[in-house]
């Protein structure tokens, strides 16, 4: 189950250049390429003639892309402009042209109608231009559906099992207030851990000697941008009532892009307010939650893999769940609406 009308990160921006580059999004292959002044271009990666991936070829001229097979040429906007050996182009010679945007450090893709690709519509990721914050970005190709991703960014009770040595302890379960409101489009789920132990990594990171007062409030918008906002300043400093002074305030940064129904491509980066232009700071922190990340694929990986050995298995559902329920509950609504809109175009078309 795909929603397609939306923005997805399709690459890191310096994963795009001259030479094709080929990724499968929503189980539709795409090649991906700059024109000589930059601009990116993303186009159906199979040929028309005998569906050889177009990325398997070659850049020719400043647009356009040759087919390895049989040097059939595409330009920019996916019309086939020349067919070697014949003059006659046939009118169907050409594929899926993608709109795209380039934004945050990411390159961005409309997999939908492409009339309603409206780049006011990306969401906000700005963390990774500011100069006041630090950041880093990176990509994992998980092995799993794209929801089971959210649900656990969506519910941080885990950091107490997954991630005890480096971001979690028990603190987070047993002593947690936790609030989980619907917003105007999504999701928030807020947590305030007071007056408790440091996790290890931001011990580390802080400096922190005592008890902290710790916050994770967690903002989901379909279909997958999940951004949060972390921190910890020194217990009964004033962290609840908004004076987030004296600790260290971090943004954990998520794109979930579907590839097929069983594997994502992952995109995540963190950003720090605190040595903001410190490139070591940076590497530190990007570090630490990295080894918190990995421990979550080996979960994502084991979890995909019962649901394929008996997908009817029963599941049981506990409070830490309520967010990642109210996300999934608003991808089947929006699923519903988008097929049903798609159906209905149909049937007027015909």
């Amino acid at each position: 189950m795909f929603l397609r009308n939306y923005w997805y990160v399709a690459a890191s921006d310096h994963e795009i250049g001259r030479k094709p580059f080929r990724r499968v999004i929503m189980n539709e292959p795409v090649v991906f390429y700059r024109t000589e002044d930059g601009t990116p271009v993303g186009l159906e990666d199979r040929c028309p003639h005998r569906r050889l991936p177009l990325s398997m070829g070659k850049l020719v001229g400043d647009d356009v892309i040759q087919c390895h097979y049989h040097g059939l040429r595409f330009d920019r906007t996916g019309a086939c402009v020349r067919v070697p050996g014949q003059d006659m182009i046939p009118p169907t010679a050409r594929v899926k042209s993608y709109p795209l945007v380039e934004r945050y450090k990411w390159l961005w893709i409309w997999m939908g109608d492409p009339a309603l690709a409206d780049p006011a519509k990306i969401p906000d990721y700005h963390w990774f231009d500011d100069p006041n914050w630090g950041a880093k970005s990176d990509y994992i190709h998980a092995q799993c559906n794209w929801q089971l991703v959210n649900d656990n960014l969506l519910d941080l009770t885990h950091l107490a099992f997954v991630h005890e040595t480096t971001i979690g302890n028990m603190a987070l379960v047993e002593h947690a207030a936790v609030r989980v409101n619907r917003t105007p489009g999504g999701v928030q789920v807020t947590r305030w851990t007071i007056d408790q132990p440091a996790p290890p990594a931001f011990v580390k990171l802080g400096g922190f000697t005592g008890n902290v007062d710790r916050w994770q409030i967690i903002d989901y918008m379909p279909p997958s941008y999940i951004r949060l906002d972390v921190g910890a300043t020194p217990t009964g400093t004033g962290a609840p009532e908004g004076r987030r002074v004296g600790g260290i305030q971090m943004r954990n940064l998520n794109v979930m892009t579907p590839e097929t129904e069983t594997t994502t491509h992952y995109f995540w980066g963190q950003a720090h307010d605190f040595e903001p232009r410190n490139k070591d700071m940076t590497e530190r922190v990007f570090a630490q939650i990295k080894t918190a990340f990995m421990e979550d694929v080996s979960v994502f990986t084991n979890q995909q893999q019962n649901i394929e050995l008996d997908p009817d298995a029963p599941q049981i559902d506990i409070n830490a769940d309520s967010g990642g329920i109210q996300a999934r509950r608003i991808v089947d609504r929006l699923y519903a609406e988008e097929q049903a809109a798609m159906n209905a175009a149909k049937t007027a078309a015909e």
